[in-house]
């Protein structure tokens, strides 16, 4: 069964520019190293432009427990972490 994440970002004021670039380079990798992700994107609120969420959907949950080991997400995400403006908010749906 499919397995959902939405993770809501915040980003540090001044910070969305390095923010987006070390995204499209962690989606670029995931996209090409994880047959397991089904989609993976980011989308950029209309009403708080400090407010990322990103969509995700996995062809299971050993897919998804195995996105948050690979080293590319380990590494994109310290790198997002200087950025952010706090933790993810991050809701695991399942697919029906």
């Amino acid at each position: 069964m499919n397995l959902g994440v939405i993770a809501k970002i915040r980003v540090q004021t001044g910070k969305n520019s390095e923010f987006e670039a070390v995204f499209a380079e962690l989606a670029a990798a995931v996209r090409k190293n994880e047959p397991g992700c089904n989609f993976y994107a980011l989308h950029k609120s209309k009403s708080d432009p400090q407010l990322y969420v990103v969509l995700e959907q996995y062809k299971d949950a050993a897919a998804f427990a195995a996105h948050r080991e690979y080293p590319h997400f380990r590494e994109g995400g310290r790198k997002m972490g200087a950025c952010m403006a706090g933790a993810p908010e991050v809701e695991l749906l399942d697919g029906i």
